[in-house]
């Protein structure tokens, strides 16, 4: 769909009727060069949607993961440079004010040592999921996809990943399903500080939690040099009880749906809002001329800037499929060339 009129409730729908998986094809014709396009679709349709919006001369928003092979990713990234715009993944991460002091300071902690993070989602989501869960994706890609960008962002100019060895635990999915899905998988990724030292990271995550008093369980520990960081980004330390309801850790820097006394809309500060508030500002200053859109790689998820992250994704997927360490490997500019 596309807006005819920006702040009010007028859309544009494509196909016209019926069903069209090519509808975007249409909807991009719709579109001027240096307008904006947001892509919330399977993963596996993400690639052909952003290569013709980027071709259209689209500014792309394009949710997590970017793509499933550094193959993909990197052509995007290509066809991006060459039309002058913005390819960005939508990781609301970078934008929690928690997540975001946490990577500054890790930025200033010395050589890297050891991360590791958890993230969840009730098993009841996998109904949500069911057309296409284990079949054209996987949980690691879903949602390990978050921390391995922020471990990514946090280790710019400190370290990089070397190689991949993924695991997982399957049974519950496959009741629910009724077909092979892991349950949760966990990427053990070795990596190299520019220094000439290691560290490691396992990132985990998993679609057959039980419901809890968060829909999503979501937190990281890393060990630094000279600190460590831990942030769990579920507790907030603010809960709610209620009759009918149940017990809630509740999570309003994500987004608020509460009005605020006056009975106004107010979530415009919370970091689920920022994502886009941001990739809508970059885009506009690269239309008028006064930023490029190699400004924003240390700030923005970037395409060019996550070329590590669909690495890592892509090497736990293969590691899982041929039950190998596969290796990252890197250019003479210390770029992401492919995957051994």
């Amino acid at each position: 769909l596309t807006f005819t009129n920006i702040g009010s409730k007028e859309f544009e729908f494509f196909p016209k009727s019926g069903k069209n998986p090519k509808a975007y094809e249409e909807a991009i014709k719709a579109f001027t060069p240096g307008d904006v396009c947001t892509v919330f679709t399977p993963d596996d349709t993400h690639f052909e949607i952003c290569k013709a919006a980027l071709q259209g001369g689209l500014h792309v928003l394009v949710t997590k993961p970017m793509v499933k092979t550094l193959a993909q990713h990197k052509e995007l990234v290509g066809i991006a440079k060459e039309k002058g715009v913005l390819l960005q993944i939508e990781v609301h991460k970078r934008f929690d004010p928690i997540y975001n002091d946490a990577r500054q300071r890790l930025q200033t902690l010395g050589n890297f040592g050891y991360f590791t993070s958890f993230m969840s989602q009730p098993k009841m989501q996998l109904e949500t999921f069911r057309d296409w869960a284990g079949i054209s994706s996987d949980i690691s890609y879903y949602l390990n996809s978050h921390h391995v960008d922020f471990h990514v962002w946090a280790m710019q100019g400190i370290a990089k990943p070397v190689s991949v060895y993924a695991t997982a635990s399957t049974g519950t999915a496959e009741k629910i399903l009724g077909r092979p899905c892991e349950d949760t998988i966990t990427l053990n990724v070795v990596w190299q500080n520019h220094s000439g030292s290691t560290g490691h990271a396992l990132y985990t995550s998993s679609w057959t939690a039980s419901k809890s008093d968060v829909h999503s369980q979501q937190r990281f520990f890393c060990q630094m040099e000279t600190a460590e960081v831990t942030v769990d980004q579920a507790h907030r330390g603010y809960y709610v009880a209620e009759d009918g309801v149940g017990f809630n850790s509740c999570n309003p820097l994500f987004i608020r749906n509460k009005p605020d006394s006056m009975g106004r809309y107010v979530g415009q500060g919370c970091y689920g809002y920022i994502t886009f508030e941001r990739f809508v500002e970059a885009a506009s200053a690269i239309t008028k001329g006064s930023a490029k859109p190699s400004d924003f790689d240390t700030e923005l998820p970037t395409g060019y800037s996550t070329l590590q992250v669909t690495a890592i994704l892509e090497a736990g997927r293969k590691s899982l499929d041929e039950n190998r360490v596969v290796t990252i490997i890197y250019d003479d500019q210390g770029e992401v060339d492919r995957l051994d």
